[in-house]
């Protein structure tokens, strides 16, 4: 049974679960109705912060251009360009015993592509969420529903895995940003041309 978190929430991943190694992150979110001309094109992504926050390398950014991380230990796997269907509409698989010792944060992001060309924004995305899989038994661990408290945002944190005392926990955050995918990378510390 899936643990239900609200925003702020944190939850163990591995101390009542040490055998814990492979990770599913799934993302899904439906578009509502309206009528802009553009498919909503929303993209899944995930940063690699050293204990500063911030990514060590470009390299550490993992999303459609960048499917895998130096370590292996995260894997995207692949672009969803309309968000059509049932279930995740991206998921990034992480390999917990794969993360490099100077990584001590995942942040798992959400953005829409090309907002302000499109005029999109995620006050037009309903039924948003995260959930955390364990792939090797195939149990959902945890689910996130983002809820309906975005309008202007282009760009969401969505949740964390971090280390604490040698674990892994996770974290719902539930942040926007309004810039989109620019702003993310500045927040990380990754320069954008």
């Amino acid at each position: 049974m899936a643990i239900n978190l609200s925003k702020g929430q944190k939850v163990d991943l591995t101390k009542n679960n040490p055998n814990l190694k492979h990770i599913l992150v799934g993302l899904g979110w439906d578009v509502n109705e309206f009528e802009g001309g553009y498919d909503f094109d929303l993209d899944a992504s995930a940063f690699a912060l050293g204990i500063n926050e911030k990514c060590l390398v470009d390299e550490d950014f993992v999303f459609y251009g960048n499917l895998r991380h130096p370590s292996g230990a995260i894997v995207h796997m692949g672009d969803n360009l309309t968000g059509e269907g049932e279930g995740d509409d991206e998921q990034i698989e992480v390999d917990l015993s794969l993360i490099p010792d100077n990584i001590s944060k995942v942040a798992f992001t959400v953005t829409i592509y090309d907002s302000d060309k499109r005029s999109q924004n995620f006050g037009q995305v309903s039924n948003a969420y995260i959930r955390i899989v364990d792939e090797d038994t195939n149990t959902e661990l945890i689910h996130y529903d983002l809820g309906e408290d975005f309008s202007i945002e282009t760009a969401i944190v969505v949740g964390e895995i971090y280390r604490y005392n040698g674990n892994w926990k996770f974290s719902a955050i539930g942040s926007g940003f309004r810039s989109g995918l620019a702003a993310l990378c500045e927040h990380y510390g990754l320069e954008v041309e």
